[in-house]
């Protein structure tokens, strides 16, 4: 199957194409594979995108900005294969799938991280190394800038990674690591109720400044674990909403997802609406 858009320079090629509903695929996109490619609903593929492989699987609510290479040595082995679960954002990366690479979800790589899946040169037989071995990354990870993950590495859920790591072990406990190569730095404790409702309202704080700027006065209240905005509820325990979405509430959303509250609607980030 092919389908190109000759307007936006965007070309895929593959045995099968599967496209969700509101993807925006924006421009200079290059993708062929062997396989199947699929991109899951709302999903955006930014500028300068090339993409080779056997199979790539892209999940739900995918933010990407620029600049994405995919493939590399071994791209057209049967163990090409990435899958990218839902509500994860990438950037200018690159993911090397000589060997298959599978990311969770809730997942963040920040600008110039890469992943390898393979490293050789001379001849084995002289004694020179060479290995091939796939990367896992589970869900709700966040990948500083510069890092680069390494082939056989497999990292556990929810740990964050400081930016210039180079990953040569697995990373198992919750924490934070960071350096070259990455070492435990410190665990992650939950706050208290009192400290979390605390957190909760100078958030709130800081986005009254933000909301102002842009130009709004949306109707805000807070009843913990609940943040009542013009007539959409949001509850930051369970990260479940229900209610009338607006503009406002779009702004909303925008502002305390660099916080980690992460709500998805059908309804685009604010902030994504600046780059198309």
């Amino acid at each position: 199957m092919i389908m190109k858009d000759e307007k936006k320079k965007v070309y895929i090629s593959a045995k099968k194409i599967e496209i969700g509903e509101d993807v925006a695929l924006v421009n200079n996109i290059d993708i062929r594979v062997k396989g199947t490619f699929s991109i899951g609903d709302r999903s955006r593929l930014g500028t300068d995108v090339v993409i080779r492989g056997n199979n790539v699987q892209i999940g739900k609510d995918l933010f990407h900005s620029y600049g994405l290479r995919v493939g590399g040595g071994g791209a057209m082995h049967p163990n090409a294969n990435l899958t990218i679960g839902d509500r994860c954002t990438i950037h200018n990366n690159f993911i090397n799938v000589c060997e298959e690479v599978k990311i969770g979800n809730d997942v963040g790589l920040s600008e110039n991280v890469a992943i390898i899946t393979h490293g050789y040169w001379l001849s084995v037989l002289e004694g020179h190394p060479a290995k091939f071995s796939g990367v896992t990354i589970s869900d709700g990870v966040i990948v500083g800038y510069r890092t680069i993950i390494m082939m056989g590495i497999t990292i556990g859920k929810d740990i964050v990674i400081g930016a210039n790591s180079v990953i040569t072990k697995d990373l198992k406990k919750n924490g934070i690591y960071a350096g070259n190569p990455a070492k435990f730095i410190r665990e992650i404790t939950s706050l208290t109720k009192e400290e979390r409702i605390k957190k909760v309202q100078d958030v709130l704080a800081e986005y009254k400044k933000i909301s102002t700027y842009h130009g709004i006065n949306p109707k805000i209240k807070l009843e913990y674990p609940e943040i009542q905005v013009n007539n959409c509820l949001f509850n930051v325990e369970t990260l479940k909403f229900n209610g009338e979405e607006d503009e406002e509430t779009d702004d909303f959303r925008d502002y305390i997802r660099k916080w980690g509250f992460r709500f998805y609607s059908k309804r685009m980030f604010r902030s994504v609406w600046s780059w198309d």
